[in-house]
């Protein structure tokens, strides 16, 4: 995940910001900078690769400026290249971002029909550029990010420096995370608490939609609608050697509201967005000639192996075949020539999933793993690694790695349709942008979660509940059943639910709450009439839907909205209702959410 980091401060801050962003180190990145004010204009030092090279290049040509901002940045839009590194900036203002712009390109073509000139190939010089047009009607750097910032769209968070102010920086956050940090005549800016905690451990934490106004003295903060707010500030416990919970309560809770920041990472890791197509690395086969493809995992990236399964069948046409990795591993399965193997796991240590690599290995098989660890063994030992840049998580029970894996996976679907010609130039244009629709989406789904604490109050009395779910929805009935259970110990089961009257009906009583996941898809119809096969015999039904309450025909004890967006995307998006019903029960009944008892992170063993 990139890293925002902003200092304004007393004394020279570039020192301080190299320090607060090595802490941040942990993230993963691939290039750095840092751009301060000095004497009125700004200065920028930017570099490839580890921060040791940023410190060589300040070192030789020093930053004197008290007021900046620093970036680590995972190559997203564009290559890897100090032109693609952050800041970016004009003569008046600098810009670091986390997340992804989605109308970048029309931005990119109206601001270079008024005569601006783009350097790199990010969608991060769209702002710079949009800003800078602002400041152009109306020299008030407030109104003109203000203006900006309603002009843009998608999941981000922002750290702007202006030209000619050194007591002022912007911050501003829609689906990515930004604290603040109050010091003595000097505030800072991170995109978590550990950048900041060698210099202050008074944070405020902004919230979805916020601007933030800082100068030395303090902080204005403004809500999505304009108004001043107050956002109370809190005395941080992090240290800059650990990861910390940030605002929340526990590390699950952060791992879930950090999805729209780590999918976008991910998704723009697969992306071309200028071209609005996937750039996946070679796999070493003629995907146009596969005649099968292999999936293996375990546990919660089974179920993501099983979302990727519905989607490279249906959208690339290829069979894939697809088994819990301890069952694929004894039952010697015959494998394709040449075909093609893909594993998927968080660690990248699973014990099970290895051992069925190696088997596939010896099978003549092409392996590739999609892993969040690219040092693991399963990425040693990989021909491929289809990375998922979820950062560390922490919480036992998967969340934001279950949706990189199937932002990896979506990304992999195309990648094969399109070789295949299953998929046209157009309709790749089409699931690309609904991809990048994701991260705001999910920050919308996150937006009210009163209905979750209120819903858990109910769902915590439970002993059973039930999970359905059509087509590529059955796979989230699993995944959700799996979250209830392993957090908050109330037995569930996720079923498909056509198999609801082969058996699973007889459970179903006035006790029994039945989560149902409904989006208005091609589906939808024969998902409700399930729903009132429900009703009829007394069931509780809670439906996550983008549909309205009247599309069930029966009364509801909950409805859960879902935004309406690209039917493609719906895995990714109806992933996060099931991990907040699943934290806010647990927390209801005073599990340890991080730490379920009997499980492990990282299984290393059979």
């Amino acid at each position: 995940m990139c890293g925002i980091v902003g200092i304004l401060g007393s004394q020279p801050v570039a020192h301080d910001l190299i320090d607060a962003l090595r802490r941040l180190e942990y993230r993963g990145y691939d290039s750095a900078g840092i751009a301060t004010v000095e004497n009125g204009h700004l200065e920028r030092r930017r570099a490839e690769g580890k921060l040791r090279n940023l410190e060589q290049r300040i070192g030789e040509d020093p930053l004197k400026g008290k007021t900046g901002i620093g970036h680590t940045r995972w190559a997203t839009h564009g290559k890897p290249t100090e032109t693609n590194a952050h800041p970016h900036m004009s003569e008046k203002v600098s810009v670091v971002h986390n997340g992804i712009i989605e109308n970048f390109r029309s931005l990119r073509e109206e601001l270079t029909a008024k005569g601006h000139v783009f350097d790199s190939d990010t969608d991060t010089e769209a702002v710079v550029h949009l800003i800078t047009e602002e400041l152009s009607r109306a020299d008030d750097p407030i109104e003109a990010v203000s203006e900006a910032l309603q002009k843009l769209e998608g999941a981000f968070a922002l750290g702007i420096v202006f030209a000619g102010h050194d007591d002022l920086m912007i911050a501003a956050r829609r689906g990515s995370p930004l604290a603040i940090g109050h010091g003595d005549d000097a505030m800072y800016l991170g995109s978590d608490a550990i950048a900041l905690a060698p210099f202050t451990n008074k944070i405020t934490y902004l919230e979805e939609g916020d601007m933030a106004v800082l100068t030395r003295k303090g902080a204005e903060i403004f809500d999505a609608e304009g108004e001043k707010v107050e956002r109370p500030a809190v005395i941080s416990q992090a240290s800059s050697l650990l990861v910390d919970k940030g605002n929340h309560r526990h590390f699950m809770a952060k791992e879930i509201h950090e999805q729209p920041e780590v999918i976008s990472h991910t998704l723009s890791h697969y992306i071309d967005m200028a071209e609005g197509r996937v750039d996946y690395p070679d796999l070493g086969l003629d995907l146009s000639d596969l005649s099968r493809i292999t999936i293996s995992a375990c546990g919660t990236a089974y179920y993501a192996g099983l979302v990727g399964k519905y989607w490279i069948e249906k959208y690339a046409r290829v069979p894939v075949e697809i088994d819990v990795a301890s069952e694929l591993r004894y039952r010697e399965a015959p494998l394709p020539k040449d075909g093609l193997a893909l594993f998927i796991s968080q660690s990248g240590e699973t014990a099970d999933t290895l051992a069925v690599l190696r088997y596939c290995k010896e099978q003549g098989q092409r392996i590739a793993s999609i892993v969040n660890v690219r040092t693991s063994t399963i990425a040693r030992e990989s021909d491929v690694i289809l990375p998922t840049l979820a950062g560390p998580e922490i919480g036992v029970a998967s969340t934001k790695a279950f949706t990189c894996q199937l932002a990896a996976l979506a990304g992999l679907t195309l990648l094969i349709g399109r070789a295949r010609g299953t998929i046209s130039p157009e309709l790749e244009q089409e699931l690309v942008q609904g991809l990048l629709e994701v991260p705001r989406h999910m920050a919308e789904v996150m937006a009210d979660e009163a209905q979750y604490e209120k819903l858990a109050h109910d769902l915590s009395k439970a002993r059973d509940v039930l999970y359905l779910g059509r087509g590529i929805n059955y796979p989230l009935a699993l995944e959700g059943a799996l979250k209830l259970k392993e957090i908050s110990y109330i037995h569930a089961e996720g079923y498909a639910a056509g198999e609801l009257k082969h058996g699973p009906i007889a459970l179903i009583d006035e006790n029994v709450p039945v989560i149902v996941v409904a989006p208005s898809d091609d589906l939808h119809d024969k998902t409700v009439s399930n729903v009132q096969e429900v009703a009829a015999r007394g069931g509780k039904i809670i439906l996550i839907s983008n549909g309205d309450e009247d599309s069930a025909g029966c009364e509801l004890m909950a409805h859960i909205r879902v935004p309406d967006a690209h039917p493609f995307t719906n895995p990714l998006l109806y992933a996060v209702p099931i991990q907040l019903i699943a934290y806010h029960t647990a927390v209801q009944m005073g599990t340890d959410v991080d730490q379920p008892r009997n499980l492990a992170k990282s299984v290393t063993v059979e």
